[in-house]
């Protein structure tokens, strides 16, 4: 569930206020991420001119990698929940050789774009909070051209692998973070209900997430940060449980193990 707070968004109690916005932004820029946007952008095969709508346009990098791919004649939309976000969005607008980047405020439930728009809709960690995902789907298939295609990327959290020296904590820290979503486990049944939208699924493929020691500049340390601020109040976890967790991961060094399961799935609509 989302509620607007002045400026700052809530989604089920992860604020998306300026600061959360600047770790997501950090956590977009490692290099776990970095090839997790080159496999999204080669599931897109964009060219040149196409028409493209990036649902949770979040920092805007992805945005900014595929204005350059659609050249100066296609188009590139991005809207978000997250005014925090959209205002880093905003400092990646203009890419030489490609459109300015357009940007709006809206959610996947009420597409600001007539029918038709689109030739392609790509939506990245964003369909794992929305309540209603056939209802989304039906507003994606409405603003995509016939033929058109939808790429989402979405994590289930259960196929998380997080060594810890206290797995029983660990546990209930994991288990508190999965209440920031809707579905943590949304991978298991999305084919379902693309394929009960009116689309048809042509490529689905893992894409995993692998730190086998700390560094602060892979996705799992920038989380430890976005998890630790959550969590408390949250399962039973308390501030001194969270800060414990964090703490303990960021000792383990060498000996530090993360391994996470995101799902692309790539659909064409009827």
């Amino acid at each position: 569930m989302m509620w607007d707070m002045g400026g700052e968004v809530e989604v089920d109690g992860l604020q998306f206020d300026p600061e959360v916005s600047r770790q997501i932004e950090s956590v977009y820029t490692t290099p776990d991420v970095i090839e997790q946007r080159r496999v999204v952008r080669a599931a897109l095969a964009l060219r040149p001119g196409d028409r493209v709508l990036d649902v949770g346009v979040g920092p805007g990098l992805l945005a900014a990698e595929m204005s350059g791919e659609v050249g100066p004649d296609g188009r590139i939309c991005g809207i978000d929940i997250s005014e925090s976000m959209l205002a880093i969005a905003g400092t990646r607008t203009d890419v030489p050789g490609g459109p300015g980047i357009e940007l709006e405020l809206a959610t996947v439930a009420r597409i600001p774009h007539p029918a038709e728009s689109f030739d392609v809709v790509v939506s990245t960690q964003v369909f794992e909070y929305v309540d209603d995902v056939a209802g989304a789907l039906e507003e994606v298939r409405r603003v995509l051209r016939p033929a058109g295609r939808v790429v989402l990327l979405d994590t289930d959290w259960g196929s998380v692998v997080w060594r810890s020296s206290d797995d029983e904590r660990m546990a209930r820290v994991l288990t508190a973070f999965e209440d920031h979503l809707a579905d943590p486990h949304l991978p298991r049944t999305l084919a379902d209900v693309l394929a009960k939208s009116g689309f048809t699924l042509t490529h689905e493929q893992v894409v995993p997430i692998l730190n086998t020691a700390y560094d602060a500049r892979t996705y799992s340390a920038g989380l430890i940060d976005i998890v630790s601020e959550f969590v408390p109040g949250h399962a039973g976890v308390t501030e001194d449980d969270a800060r414990a967790w964090a703490d303990d991961l960021r000792s383990l060094g060498p000996s530090y193990f993360f391994s996470l399961n995101r799902y692309l799935f790539v659909a064409s609509a009827l």
